[in-house]
């Protein structure tokens, strides 16, 4: 009964490999390039710097607003699924979520970047890059509960 399903539905199941693969080589080539983009202080900062495109069109920007957004979705759908297929599912998250706009979302990204296999896989790609190590945020280099300093 359930091989007479796959044989029946052979086509879907080859189109979900065949994206499958897709993203997890896509994920492999495009994260470690938007990892390295990242300012070195990035997680240190107050306040994010505002978008550079301030004399364009309202449309245009509009339109790159929702274009940015939705790949920040793919890539938090594609890291999540990560988390049970190869790949690098907790940085394609990270990444996703930078890419996303919403309230809090320095807050969530500072969390997901102390983890210290997440920080640690950020600066091996960052150093195989030549680029600087990131920042981390202070919580990040003491244990919580810890502020560091001595009575």
């Amino acid at each position: 009964m359930i091989l007479e399903w796959v044989h029946v539905h052979k086509t879907v199941f080859w189109w979900i490999g065949t994206l499958s693969m897709a993203t997890f080589v896509g994920t492999l080539i495009v994260i470690p390039i938007l990892v390295v983009r990242i300012p070195a202080d990035y997680f240190k900062r107050e306040r994010q710097k505002p978008d550079r495109c301030h004399r364009q069109h309202s449309v245009i920007l509009l339109i790159g607003l929702i274009l940015k957004n939705l790949l920040g979705i793919m890539l938090v759908l594609a890291g999540l699924a990560m988390l049970l297929l190869p790949g690098q599912g907790l940085i394609t998250i990270l990444i996703g979520i930078m890419m996303l706009n919403f309230p809090g979302k320095l807050s969530l990204e500072r969390r997901i970047v102390q983890r210290p296999t997440v920080l640690h896989a950020i600066n091996w790609m960052r150093a195989k890059a030549h680029r600087p190590a990131l920042e981390a945020p202070k919580s990040a280099l003491t244990p919580r509960g810890d502020s560091g300093e001595k009575d």
